[in-house]
């Protein structure tokens, strides 16, 4: 939502424009987040623009990480013959190499080891490469786009494909393109049998 350079200063002073203002941010982002989903058909032939690639790869590194890291790396795969053998390795899950660009979210972890030891190598470095892979989740259906989030793929394969170092693990792939299909949507549990409240 745009914001003129006075909108704080009119919140401040009026109450009722200050919830006006906060009620329409929330429905933005709770409207983004009933609107994702898992999209697996692309239009190949419609690239996605440079600008929205940018501000979503902005709105990922946004994301916030233990000891603020940023314990990850984020590889954006465009070229056809390299999201080709990223399908592969991803047992042929064809919608890969159909969407025009794969992020490649890699855990560094002896970045967060180096603060946090075993705890940030095991963990803390795997949960900052999820975190900015949800956050560029939510910014490709702000952007009018879709994506489909990949866990199923062979680690090493992915690191041969891509010539990453070492210290870099894949923890996830997210297609990203216009989509060529409006998915049902699926059903969720009840919120009663996800959260207890003490």
């Amino acid at each position: 939502m745009q914001r003129g350079p006075h909108a704080c200063g009119a919140a401040e002073a009026n109450p009722t424009a200050a919830r006006a203002i906060g009620a329409g941010i929330m429905w933005d982002f709770f409207k983004t987040v009933r609107h994702r989903h898992s999209i697996r058909r692309y239009q190949a032939d419609m690239p996605v623009e440079a600008e929205k690639l940018h501000a979503i790869l902005e709105t990922a590194i946004a994301a916030p990480s233990a000891g603020d890291l940023q314990a990850y790396r984020i590889t954006a795969v465009q070229d056809q013959t390299l999201r080709d053998a990223l399908c592969r390795a991803a047992h042929d899950q064809t919608f890969i190499a159909e969407a025009p660009v794969a992020l490649v979210f890699c855990a560094e972890s002896e970045r967060s080891a180096r603060k946090y030891g075993d705890r940030g190598r095991n963990l803390y470095a795997l949960q900052d490469a999820t975190i900015a892979a949800a956050y560029a989740q939510l910014a490709v259906v702000a952007a009018g786009l879709g994506s489909t989030w990949v866990g199923f793929f062979d680690e090493e394969e992915v690191r041969r494909v891509l010539g990453l170092p070492g210290d870099q693990r894949p923890i996830a792939l997210l297609c990203v393109g216009y989509p060529a299909e409006l998915p049902e949507v699926t059903p969720r549990r009840r919120l009663d049998e996800l959260v207890n409240y003490k």
